[in-house]
């Protein structure tokens, strides 16, 4: 199968490349920055390069800036909401240039599509949530769904948790207290974590790929966890002296809108239908997750 990927060289994509290499496909990498072309992946820094490109089967489109990469400003809100709507929107109308009509569309989206749900379990029947998070998810996964008409594409829209792993990603912010002794939460710490290890994210992409499932599909963890229910299992396994949760007033005076919306607000996320169609977590709970995070 010929893949083409938007993201391929992001904290997800670093893992998600050598797996699809294993499994034989082909990939075409859709990058910004400049890469050598191996054997077996062609990298292209324009869109309108796929013009050259061959046949593309299959499109995974993860592309996107990092919503913790810096303060909510009015800016920084416009470059979040170019590097993925702009982005899958640009995508899809150069797919439709270039004549290529690939069979499944999977793209990136995320559980901040639900908003703050509190201690509500929510599945992919639940209605959009409010707040600037959720207005960017459905935003994005509307540009990934013009993907079914201009391209005749089954469009399968995945809202990721935070995914967890050793190097990269949410966990080295997570566990940095940690490191000196200090149980940390932010805010009251009982709202709740839709996490994911990156090894089941993986393997769940590549699932998908083999099993399409059109529309939204949860990828988190059947398991989730609040706050405190992880800084519980850190202890567990890296002793700490005392407890200085962070406080809410102190995490909106330094990160703003962002606090609100990533650390303080929860979504207790289910993968009903990742779960219904056959797929088996190999971390499906948080205290494995972290063993195998921070075991040697």
């Amino acid at each position: 199968m010929h893949i083409l990927l938007t993201g391929g060289t992001g904290f997800i994509g670093q893992a998600l490349v050598p797996h699809l290499q294993a499994m034989g496909h082909t990939l075409t990498v859709f990058s910004r920055q400049r890469h050598s072309d191996t054997s077996a992946v062609k990298f292209i820094k324009y869109l309108d390069d796929l013009a050259q490109v061959e046949t593309i089967d299959t499109v995974i489109n993860l592309a996107g800036e990092s919503l913790a990469g810096g303060r909510w400003t009015k800016r920084y809100k416009q470059k979040l909401r170019g590097s993925r709507i702009d982005l899958t929107q640009d995508l899809v109308h150069s797919l439709q240039r270039s004549g290529h009509r690939p069979k499944l569309f999977i793209s990136g989206s995320a559980i901040g599509w639900y908003g703050d749900c509190g201690e509500q379990k929510v599945d992919e029947s639940h209605t959009a949530g409010s707040g600037f998070g959720a207005e960017l998810c459905n935003d994005w996964e509307a540009a990934a769904l013009a993907a079914k008409e201009a391209l005749g594409s089954t469009v399968t829209t995945i809202r990721i948790g935070v995914v967890l792993d050793k190097n990269g990603g949410a966990f080295p912010q997570i566990f940095m207290p940690f490191r000196f002794g200090l149980a940390n939460w932010p805010g009251s710490g009982d709202q709740y974590l839709s996490w994911i290890h990156r090894s089941d994210l993986v393997a769940a992409i590549t699932f998908l790929l083999q099993h399409p499932l059109e529309g939204a599909v949860n990828l988190t963890a059947p398991e989730p966890a609040t706050y405190k229910r992880l800084a519980r299992e850190i202890s567990k396994l890296r002793k700490t002296w005392v407890t200085i949760p962070a406080p809410a007033f102190a995490m909106r005076l330094a990160l703003g809108e962002m606090a609100d919306e990533l650390l303080l607000s929860g979504q207790r996320v289910l993968p009903t239908k990742l779960v219904a169609n056959g797929f088996a977590f190999q971390y499906p709970t948080i205290d494995k997750t972290l063993q195998s995070i921070l075991t040697p």
